[in-house]
């Protein structure tokens, strides 16, 4: 009955999204569903954001995120509509989750079988299984303790801690490592330096610095583990364009090559938008998939509110290079990392606005799944190390001298020279992350989690001062990834719906 009369009540109110990203894609499903009259506003002429595919000669690549998790946050969307997820997506889970490789010649891969992955971990690199077995439990009472209020909800509202979960929490907090470094927390609990490396790594999934972010970060791990790790039949690119399809289906209209110029406001409500051809579109309700940022200089010409986001450090960025490789390498998976000797080194190397000489490298290869993507007997490399965001280095500089680094230490630990095998080659940096995505200074995650308040301080999702001015995507609560700017447009649905 409610369901009836709430889309009686909205059926003739307009929704504007600005962003055609994985969260303003999300949001119009939501929207639809809801019954609203939805128009989705993309600056060019494709859909997903970072989350796109572009081909180099014969080689497929996905431009921007590469690890699924938590695809339950994708078939949710399919099934508020009442459709089924497979006859629009498909995707299948990892059995080896990521292989791993140091320049001493150790070798270690992950696994979906939780058995298995712990003993491999234990015995590659010496230690003993029930402290491996203690970690990946802590990763999990984490989530259990605090996933669902810090992921689901905004933190902005004070309904969200009163309540029993919240009060659970709190009882336990001591198990949280809210007050130590991510660091601190697994050099204490491991022996091989390469393990502590090993799990540190996950303070790169949303840009931030192991040795500052606090130890509650050590929840990531289950999402790769608890959930597991997936690939879409397509690829990564097949999440957007079937989310996509999904609000076709369901009546969103888009509007491609259209760049929002201005959200115009009165006193305390926004009333529409500007396109930059000149149009006016009034609309109910915005909601912005553009990074907080932007959002707020150039869309609402309010530069004391852009500055106050960027009192927040920002994440770090990324530079990747998508190479087609005439080659097809046995030992590499789908995920593949190369450690850097020294860690620390790298991290503080990109605190400074540098880059190490020795960085640790993530290659992910969709065509050891998805065979369209690379000609027979050859691979696409999506090859990318953690840099710094944009502050005006020289990054023609670095980037070249990063390029020889980086094809150094593969042909040492493949004991194969990989530059000869390099048949095309596009660079992505972290000014051309920002100019093709509007993520300001390229930084991937909007701002990093390097301090224990870095969640509470994120943009909200609703406008403190536009009560019909929501934000969604990775620069806003409740951080970057596919599945944090997922939940972000369900944080709004909810607000939006209590209203």
């Amino acid at each position: 009955m409610e369901s009836v009369y709430f889309k009686y009540m909205v059926k003739n109110k307009k929704v504007l999204i600005i962003g055609a990203g994985i969260a303003g894609l999300s949001s119009a499903i939501r929207m639809a569903v809801k019954g609203y009259d939805v128009h989705l506003f993309e600056a060019s002429d494709r859909v997903g954001g970072k989350l796109h595919q572009f081909y180099l000669d014969d080689y497929r690549f996905d431009a921007g995120p590469s690890l699924f998790t938590m695809p339950q946050y994708v078939t949710d969307l399919f099934r508020l509509a009442n459709k089924n997820p497979e006859d629009y997506f498909e995707y299948e889970k990892l059995e080896v989750v990521c292989n791993y490789f140091w320049e001493d010649g150790t070798k270690l891969s992950t696994f979906a079988d939780h058995r298995k992955n712990v003993e491999e971990i234990a015995e590659k690199l010496s230690e003993k299984i029930d402290d491996v077995e203690k970690h990946f439990k802590d990763s999990a009472l984490k989530y259990e303790l605090t996933g669902k209020t810090f992921l689901e909800y905004t933190l902005h509202s004070l309904k969200t801690w009163m309540t029993k979960d919240v009060f659970k929490a709190l009882t336990q907090i001591h198990k949280l490592d809210v007050f130590g470094t991510m660091h601190g927390v697994n050099a204490r609990r491991f022996q091989n330096p390469k393990t502590v490396q090993l799990f540190d790594r996950y303070a790169t999934y949303n840009g931030s610095n192991p040795y500052k972010a606090p130890g509650m970060l050590n929840i990531i791990p289950h999402f790769e583990y608890g959930f597991g790790a997936f690939i879409p039949k397509n690829g990564m690119s097949d999440i957007s364009q079937s989310i996509y399809q999904l609000g076709l289906d369901l009546g969103v209209k888009y509007h491609f090559n259209t760049k929002v110029d201005q959200i115009i406001k009165c006193r305390d409500t926004v009333q529409g938008i500007k396109t930059l051809s000149g149009e006016s579109i009034e609309g109910d309700i915005v909601i912005s998939n553009m990074d907080a940022y932007f959002t707020y200089l150039h869309l609402l010409d309010q530069r004391k509110e852009a500055d106050k986001v960027l009192r927040q450090e920002r994440s770090s960025s990324a530079l990747i290079f998508y190479w087609g490789i005439n080659k097809s390498f046995a030992e590499l998976d789908l995920h593949n990392i190369f450690f850097a000797n020294d860690y620390q080194h790298e991290f503080d190397c990109i605190s400074k606005g540098s880059i190490s000489d020795d960085p640790t490298l993530y290659i992910n290869i969709t065509s050891k799944y998805v065979d369209k993507d690379a000609p027979e007997g050859k691979e696409n490399w999506f090859t990318m190390i953690n840099v710094p965001y944009n502050q005006g280095q020289d990054w023609d500089q670095l980037i070249e001298q990063s390029r020889q680094n980086i094809l150094g230490k593969l042909s040492q630990i493949l004991k194969t020279e990989i530059a000869p095998l390099i048949e095309c080659e596009e660079i992505l940096d972290p000014r051309s992350i920002e100019s093709k995505t509007m993520s300001y200074t390229g930084s991937l995650y909007g701002t990093s989690s390097n301090t224990k308040w870095a969640a509470f301080a994120r943009h909200p999702n609703q406008s403190p001062q536009y009560g019909n001015l929501y934000f969604v995507g990775g620069s806003v609560h409740p951080g970057g990834g596919v599945p944090l700017c997922l939940l972000s447009s369900k944080i709004v649905d909810d607000l939006i719906h209590e209203k």
